[in-house]
């Protein structure tokens, strides 16, 4: 019989302070940190991603972190696999694999069988791509939201390949997508591994001020300037640069498109709007232990967590 192996997961919303936290985690588990974060996995998208640099990690070590270039399509099965890989490589060596991040879809590709491959047409795929090219993304999310408009609405849509991918089962199985996509119609999970999930939560408005202020932090950090040098070395169709908030905001504003404000106003509200979508997302998570971060210091935060690890 194959080992069963023990993971942590340490996720919640965009802006609501995982980082520092995993970090002193990590130390008490004495364990390396993998990320579950679908940007901070391109290398360059640094400032944006609030990705934390090489001297901030506290002699941590860190996977899934600058492993492709904003170029390049990485997708789900391709984070499944590699992290599939970096758990067995730190269950042989006794340490705890520690999921850290925000990519509820990423975590969900551990610890569940979402059947990749299953459902899969190159030539679909390549008619709503050509689609997508001749008439826009707007055409695809309102034919989405005819077909399907409770996962339309759970989903990025701003992101043509998540809506292309949800057209693509629904072409192929004529079903609604969310039957083969959401959490909740998934049959089982992956029997390998136990996990905890741990959400970082916390009052709402105080999140949102927090997102606000980050996004304020990124604008003196120089996101401007980074975004222009990627934007000028990666300017391809699938760059992950013209789907990541952040980036896409400030191409805008690059293009003479929108004003600086307006770009800056638009990466706070789409900030926050994703932010309701994660929470929204790990709520469907029936094993997930909520923590409230709410007037409580990190020690009392990790004394809470660790008491429900072992």
């Amino acid at each position: 019989m194959n080992k069963t192996i023990d993971i942590i997961i340490l996720t919640g919303p965009t802006g609501v302070g995982k980082t520092n936290l995993s970090l002193e985690i990590a130390k008490k588990l004495n364990t390396d940190i993998i990320s579950a974060d679908s940007m901070q996995v391109y290398k360059g998208m640094n400032i944006g991603t609030d990705k934390i640099m090489p001297e901030q990690m506290a002699d941590i070590k860190h996977y899934n972190i600058d492993v492709t270039t904003p170029d390049k399509v990485y997708s789900v099965k391709e984070y499944a696999n590699r992290t599939k890989s970096i758990i067995e490589k730190l269950d042989k060596e006794s340490k705890v694999p520690f999921i850290v991040g925000g990519s509820g879809l990423y975590i969900d590709s551990i610890i569940y069988d979402l059947g990749f491959g299953k459902k899969s047409d190159p030539i679909i795929r390549k008619n709503l791509e050509l689609e997508l090219k001749k008439f826009g993304l707007k055409r695809l999310v309102t034919r989405l939201k005819e077909i399907d408009l409770d996962y339309a609405n759970s989903i990025d849509c701003q992101n043509p390949r998540r809506v292309i991918r949800a057209l693509e089962i629904y072409e192929i199985t004529k079903n609604k997508p969310s039957k083969y996509l959401n959490k909740k119609n998934l049959r089982y999970k992956n029997l390998k591994y136990n996990y905890r999930y741990f959400v970082l939560n916390r009052e709402r408005e105080k999140l949102y001020e927090n997102i606000n202020n980050r996004v304020d932090m990124m604008i003196e950090d120089g996101l401007i300037d980074e975004v222009k040098a990627l934007y000028d070395k990666y300017n391809t169709k699938d760059s992950a640069l013209f789907t990541a908030i952040g980036y896409k905001e400030i191409i805008s504003y690059l293009n003479g498109e929108i004003d600086k404000a307006d770009a800056i106003m638009l990466i706070k509200k789409n900030s926050r709007n994703y932010a309701k979508r994660q929470l929204t997302w790990f709520r469907r998570e029936k094993e997930a232990i909520w923590i409230d971060k709410e007037n409580k210091t990190n020690s009392e935060i990790i004394d809470e967590i660790m008491e429900k690890i072992y």
